[in-house]
């Protein structure tokens, strides 16, 4: 699908990856290595990675700490979006977030319900700002990891960084 004005600004994006999980390690963090070589291909910089275990207060000092560094533009999250009792990504992000960017949660569901069926509504994938910071928080699954990232972020990432810093 063509975009409506393409970026002529092909300048790397800094990005904090982050995985939210209480079994995976950065050996097994499939959807994480995912997110790192689809964000290198399209020629942006991991600035940093980590996992974090799914723990509200873990979440949400990371999210504010990656946040506050200057070389970090973006944070993208996966893990933690569902409902079980020890999903809280969302929770978290919706607590400390200043703006949401619903659109990428809405067109999220409508590509995962292509892809999966009903299952998607209980997806609590978004977007949204932090101070000056970008945050996408995916599912954990690998398809859903590489369905946001080739569906939505990668076509808008720089573009909504640059909207975010003013520069646009």
């Amino acid at each position: 699908m063509p975009h409506p004005h393409p970026d002529s600004d092909l300048s790397a994006v800094r990005c904090g990856v982050i995985t939210v999980s209480d079994t995976r390690s950065p050996k097994t963090d499939k959807s994480g290595k995912i997110i790192q070589s689809l964000l290198s291909e399209a020629g942006h910089e991991i600035a940093h990675y980590e996992v974090v275990r799914d723990e509200p207060d873990e979440i949400a000092l990371l999210v504010r700490e990656l946040a506050e560094q200057e070389n970090i533009e973006a944070l993208l999250l996966n893990g933690g979006t569902g409902i079980s009792p020890r999903d809280n990504t969302y929770d978290v992000l919706e607590r400390i977030i200043d703006k949401i960017l619903p659109g990428f949660g809405e067109i999220f569901r409508q590509l995962s319900y292509e892809e999966i069926g009903s299952r998607a509504i209980a997806s609590r994938a978004m977007a949204a700002t932090y101070e000056s910071t970008l945050i996408f928080s995916m599912p954990g699954s690998s398809g859903a990891v590489r369905l946001a990232m080739t569906e939505l972020i990668l076509p808008e990432l720089r573009h909504l960084v640059k909207q975010l810093s003013g520069k646009s």
